[in-house]
């Protein structure tokens, strides 16, 4: 019998066009359930694998975020059923990567998406969703008990805490004991924090840290050390946020994804980003479109969405 297939989206070498390859569609096993992906998510790591290698083996499969329908379950799903729609942040093999028309993973990367959501607004939410959860317990060391106790109070909570999310001047900067940097430019992030940060103060840099920005002619170039990537007052706790590992948390590899992220979509406490929708005939000319944007830096305040099935 012939084994399916279906298209791929590859890294060949960096800086090379992107190609679309062919892969054996695999039925689950165990806990994975089987993925049509409909949507994903652009993300910064897309241009730092495509145009500076970061951390890949080429030919590299490639994405991390994704929405879709539910085709088939392995013999040990527990809560996601055949047509549900779903949402989730998967990385660790190629069969569960998202750039690609059908993805195998375990059900624990995934979570329902609310009926009140389009598949387009909610794959918007995995990557950040994931992000924040890992920052605010591994870098920023605070608590993320679950479900919530009643009438919890966390401590710290009168702690502000400084989230750097876009370029910006500044003046007298009072201190801050918790910091989040969002964008981890040498230049245009850590080093204007360095001068905020005081001893005492926790920040998480999210990696890599930019040290040379990508643009169509340059190649990008990345530190993976957010304590050397600045000059910090004695005493500042410099982390740098590894996303990918937020499954050493055991709470969050059962729950992060399968459980609280949907509670919390369908509760309101998280909404979705503002959308663009990257249009074209094909995966791989919506793909580099979407690309080209992260690359050039055309856009600002909203997730670049693109289609990823025909179908």
């Amino acid at each position: 019998m012939t084994t399916p297939t279906h298209n791929g989206l590859v890294i060949v070498a960096p800086r090379a066009p992107y190609e679309i390859h062919q892969f054996p569609t695999i039925s689950p096993v165990d806990d994975e359930i089987r993925v049509h992906v409909k949507w994903t998510a652009s993300t910064p790591l897309d241009l730092h694998q495509a145009d500076g290698g970061l951390l890949i083996e080429t030919p590299f499969r490639t994405g991390s975020t994704s929405a879709g329908i539910v085709v088939e379950v392995g013999p040990n799903v527990k809560h996601l059923r055949v047509s549900d729609r779903v949402i989730g942040f998967a990385h660790q093999q190629p069969k569960w990567k998202s750039h690609q028309e059908y993805a195998t993973a375990p059900e624990w990367v995934f979570g329902k998406i609310p009926d009140n959501l389009s598949m387009e607004e909610a794959v918007t939410i995995p990557e950040n969703f994931v992000t924040a959860f890992n920052a605010i317990s591994t870098d920023l060391g605070l608590p993320t008990p679950w479900p919530k106790p009643k009438g919890y109070i966390p401590p710290r909570a009168d702690d502000p805490i400084l989230i750097w999310g876009a370029a910006s001047s500044k003046g007298d900067a009072p201190a801050f004991p918790l910091i989040v940097d969002c964008i981890g430019s040498q230049d245009g992030s850590v080093g204007p924090i360095s001068k905020i940060a005081q001893s005492g103060t926790t920040v998480a840099i999210m990696l890599p840290v930019i040290v040379k920005h990508a643009t169509e002619t340059d190649v990008p170039e990345y530190s993976m050390d957010a304590s050397t990537s600045a000059q910090w007052a004695d005493g500042v706790n410099v982390r740098g946020v590894r996303t990918f590992f937020y499954w050493r948390n055991p709470l969050f590899k059962e729950k992060l994804q399968l459980e609280i992220m949907p509670y919390m979509l369908a509760a309101g406490h998280v909404v979705p980003n503002r959308i663009r929708v990257v249009e074209g005939r094909t995966l791989l000319e919506r793909a580099t479109k979407a690309l080209e944007l992260l690359r050039t830096g055309g856009v600002s305040g909203e997730k670049l969405v693109w289609r990823v099935s025909e179908e």
